[in-house]
């Protein structure tokens, strides 16, 4: 905790890489806290199990682009990239919890068949966590080369 605290009071190291992660893990978690919840909430009702996916990632997915665009990259990304890495994690979420859904059928308690489909759905995301991260910093908001570097100096040309 001390370095995490070093690190975001700009006392500890400053590396950029490692901060730049810090504030993806911390928008990852509102992200996940708000969709666990409306997900848990859908299918604690009776909502089937791929609807309550699909409005827990839409109850997520809010927060996590503003979040990610604004505070842990700090500019715009491109939205058709960044529009098909959260559609592909909504569908594989929709798909696992499907499929744990009918698995957990025959479970007795209707208290354990939610947390059991809950916590696939918060496991998919965990998986996903990490390549998210990547395509996000590679894809999504990329810097591109020629955007940060300072135009170079031309030299009048004789003629």
């Amino acid at each position: 905790m001390r370095a995490l605290t070093k690190v975001l009071s700009g006392s500890g190291p400053r590396h950029p890489r490692w901060l730049l992660w810090a504030r993806y893990s911390a928008s990852s978690v509102v992200a996940t806290v708000v969709s666990q919840v409306a997900f848990a909430l859908c299918y604690w009702f009776g909502t089937p199990a791929i609807a309550a996916t699909l409005v827990a990632w839409l109850a997520g997915a809010v927060p996590n682009y503003v979040l990610n665009r604004r505070w842990t990259w700090g500019r715009s990304g491109q939205k058709l990239p960044y529009t098909m890495i959260v559609i592909g994690s909504a569908v594989t979420a929709a798909v696992v919890t499907s499929v744990t859904d009918h698995l957990v059928q025959p479970v007795g308690s209707y208290a354990w068949k939610t947390a059991l489909v809950t916590g696939s759905y918060l496991g998919t995301y965990a998986v996903l966590f990490i390549v998210k991260f990547l395509l996000f910093d590679r894809l999504v908001f990329a810097r591109s080369s020629r955007a940060d570097e300072p135009a170079p100096a031309r030299t009048p040309v004789a003629t």
